[in-house]
């Protein structure tokens, strides 16, 4: 019996002692960020009756057999796919209202309200070289700021692309590391502190990746997962211990594609997806400023060949290229303005080919368009931040809902230290009796 006694309570001293040190590691990982708490499972060691004497006490004590983790899969899920959601926000409102300001700051709007007004000034003199050469200046200011504008909308387009493909390369990197994770949970002890360990890896390598796209997972009983990414249909992107390779492409256009083994993939969520979205909203906008650009040199050099200049020779252009980035003055004196009609002699103040250059100017209405470029891109932001601020709520509440249930209270563990260091305790004092017992028999047996 005191054999029994000493074998019982070494088997609860040991159990004791590993729920103690289970409890220690969750006190000192109780800020690590993804680090999921622990628990012990104990449960008896059975153990028979001798034959013949079933009515005899068949204790054995007690043994650790489980290191659980306290997650909650649904939890996590859906922590993953609010963060992706609130990524693909914060990305697009960030390139939006980088957009916004690029046109917005560079002035273009006024600039071509005071090209405006400059003609009309000239056509109180037409003849006035002072007046001729204040709409040239103009004019070259209202160039330069399109490709100011033009310039710093082509900044944020490489600012996008950049992250993207940063983004991409991490998401490579992660992907990577999952499927090594992989190889290392098909082998690791079920119930083990390693194994607990490399679910605590697996799971922030999930959240990491889902910053980046959306994910779907498939767990196997040992732990392994398999990943898909991309809006339906997903693609397969980890599988066991093999990842594939996700690959960017920058368009023509500027936008970019993702693939992954040559099959193109949409994000569908996380920060690839808002930088999409974005180079998307880029492009057109720049493609209607571009527009605004063109129909100001088309206007303009239009009404310029219908007409002649001071000197009365045939009206030349004023601008030259067709894009917010190329548009430039290409004359050179403000006296080849034509505004008098074709036919016209020199200094004539018939100024009916200005007003025809005004009215043409008027018709193709540059400032309306770059206006409805500011409202457009300003409304948009607006509506995106307040998306991005419901979504940042909702992202929020289930990172706490995940962290109140998988996280570490320090006053229970506290408990759980006291519990069994009395438990530890409670054996050893089994087993001194064990000893007392032994030592009695002994002595009697003498």
């Amino acid at each position: 019996m005191a054999s029994d006694l000493l074998s019982i309570g070494a088997s609860g001293a040991r159990a004791a002692r590993g729920a103690l040190e289970v409890t220690a590691n969750n006190i000192a990982n109780a800020s690590s960020d993804g680090y999921v708490r622990r628990s012990v499972r104990i449960e008896e060691v059975s153990g028979g009756s001798i034959a013949g004497r079933g009515s005899d006490i068949a204790a054995s004590g007690s043994r650790v057999v489980e290191v659980r983790r306290n997650a909650d899969a649904f939890r996590q899920a859906e922590m993953r796919r609010t963060q992706a959601d609130l990524q693909r926000s914060n990305v697009e409102l960030a390139g939006l209202e980088n957009i916004e300001a690029a046109v917005e700051q560079s002035g273009i709007f006024s600039s071509i309200v005071e090209f405006e007004a400059s003609l009309q000034q000239l056509s109180g003199d037409p003849t006035d070289s002072a007046r001729r050469a204040a709409v040239l200046a103009e004019a070259e200011t209202l160039a330069s700021k399109f490709n100011i504008t033009a310039g710093s909308l082509a900044s944020v387009g490489e600012g996008l692309r950049f992250d993207a493909q940063a983004g991409v390369a991490d998401l490579n990197t992660y992907g990577a590391e999952l499927a090594r994770v992989n190889l290392r949970l098909a082998r690791a002890g079920f119930g083990s502190n390693d194994q607990a360990s490399l679910l605590d890896q697996r799971d922030n390598l999930l959240e990491r990746m889902s910053g980046f796209t959306s994910i779907a997972t498939t767990f196997a009983s040992d732990g392994t997962v398999a990943v898909a990414v991309g809006a339906s249909p997903a693609t397969a992107f980890v599988n066991g211990g093999n990842a594939a390779t996700m690959t960017s492409t920058v368009e023509p256009n500027g936008t970019m594609s993702f693939a992954i083994g040559g099959t193109a993939i949409n994000p569908g969520a996380g920060s690839l997806a808002g930088t999409a979205l974005a180079l998307n909203d880029l492009q057109a906008i720049g493609t209607r400023l571009d527009a605004a650009a063109a129909s100001i040199a088309t206007a303009i050099n239009t009404a310029q060949a219908n007409g002649v200049a001071r000197d009365g020779s045939a009206g030349q252009p004023i601008f030259s290229g067709t894009t917010a980035s190329t548009l430039s003055v290409v004359l050179t004196n403000g006296a080849g303005i034509a505004t008098a009609p074709a036919g016209s002699p020199a200094n004539d103040r018939n100024q009916q080919n200005l007003a025809d250059m005004r009215q043409a100017l008027s018709t193709a209405n540059p400032a309306d368009t770059v206006n409805a470029i500011l409202f457009d891109v300003s409304s948009k932001v607006a509506g995106r931040k307040v998306t991005q601020s419901a979504l940042e709520t909702i992202a929020s509440s289930a990172r706490i809902a995940l962290e109140e249930q998988s996280g570490v209270d320090l006053d229970n563990e506290a408990a759980n230290l006291i519990r069994y260091q009395q438990a530890f305790q409670a054996s050893g004092r089994a087993m001194q009796v064990a000893s007392d017992i032994f030592d009695t028999l002994i002595g009697i047996g003498r």
